[in-house]
């Protein structure tokens, strides 16, 4: 579990193709200070399991399927990524529950400045856009955000100047791809009322029994 504050940016140092995936080894200076081996770690907002760690270097490795449905299949060495370590018990919560498991890939329409910040303008899938709300919680890259807005299939949102400068979003451009993980609030509510299915019968006595 994670929490969509990004602790470090960091470069992809190697990229291997091997059976499973991908091996991908990653510097870094802040993350590695207490990384060990099996620890899990938000890479672009994907979580993976840390296999091998040597001074400032760390190895994680991605599957066919995690490659699939991420931008992790479009990784090169030199690339920049947000770098996050799982949460501990103890740690407060900042930013909100993300849990590394990436939905779906969107792909930035538009940037635009906005007060000191910028106006980000993503276009996503229906499976991401129906399980979002204004005001709700999405993660960009592994980046805790808030939606400002809903239009179709675009998601608008406002940055502020200070997770431009501590994220990968300050060099993202029009065209870029991102990854994206709705608020598992959102899926779960979804899967609750799906399997009251037709909607159409809800009723005040189903209203009732459900608590409200």
């Amino acid at each position: 579990m994670f929490t969509g504050l990004v602790e470090e940016i960091g470069t992809l140092h190697a990229v291997e193709q091997i059976r499973s995936g991908r091996r991908f080894t990653i510097n870094a200076k802040i993350v590695t200070d207490d990384l060990r081996p099996s620890d899990s770690i938000a890479v672009d907002g994907v979580c993976l399991t840390v296999t091998d760690r040597a001074s400032n270097l760390f190895t994680v490795e991605a599957v066919d399927e995690t490659l699939h449905r991420s931008t992790l299949a479009k990784a090169r060495i030199g690339q920049p990524v947000n770098l996050e370590r799982a949460l501990r018990a103890d740690s407060r919560l900042g930013g909100h529950f993300v849990q590394g498991h990436v939905d779906g890939v969107g792909e930035i329409l538009s940037i635009r400045a906005q007060d000191l910040g910028i106006w980000l303008q993503i276009n996503a899938a229906k499976s991401i856009t129906e399980l979002s709300v204004v005001k709700g919680s999405i993660a960009l890259d592994g980046v805790s955000l808030t939606i400002a807005e809903l239009n179709g299939s675009a998601l608008s949102i406002a940055v502020i100047p200070y997770t431009l400068q501590h994220t990968t979003i300050g060099k993202k451009k029009a065209g870029d791809l991102v990854n994206i993980e709705v608020d598992i609030l959102g899926k779960y509510v979804r899967s609750f009322l799906q399997s009251y299915q037709p909607l159409s019968a809800i009723s005040v006595d189903k209203l009732k029994e459900w608590g409200f």
